[in-house]
C-alpha cells in the first residue's frame, strides 16, 4: 500500500526503491539529496521538485508518472505492470 503525499496522493517511491534493493541512503546519494529528504518523500510529507522527481525516477528506472501519478502505489504493488505498458507503447 502506498503512502499519501502532501496533496493526498499516493506515491510509489518506497516500493520501487525496495524492489531494487536500494537503501534510502543509496537513493539519496544518487539523487543528490539527504536521506532525510528521501524519508520525507516516501512518507508523503514532502512533495519533491520536478528536478528531484526526475532524479528519483531515473535512478529507480521508472517514469515520474509511475512514481507519483494517479494510482502510482498500485503500479509498484502490481510488480512490473508499468514495465509492460511501456513495452507495449514502444512497439506501437
Amino acid at each position: 500500500m502506498g503512502r499519501r503525499s502532501a496533496q493526498g496522493r499516493s506515491n510509489a517511491v518506497r516500493g520501487a526503491r525496495t524492489a531494487m534493493g536500494l537503501t534510502q541512503a543509496d537513493l539519496a546519494a544518487a539523487a543528490g539529496v539527504t536521506r532525510q529528504t528521501v524519508v520525507a518523500v516516501e512518507a508523503g510529507d514532502y512533495a519533491p521538485s520536478v528536478y528531484l522527481a526526475l532524479a528519483l525516477a531515473e535512478r529507480l528506472g521508472r517514469s515520474v508518472e509511475d512514481l507519483f501519478g494517479h494510482g502510482a502505489a498500485a503500479g509498484v504493488a502490481a510488480g512490473s505492470a508499468g514495465d509492460a505498458s511501456r513495452s507495449e507503447e514502444s512497439t506501437r
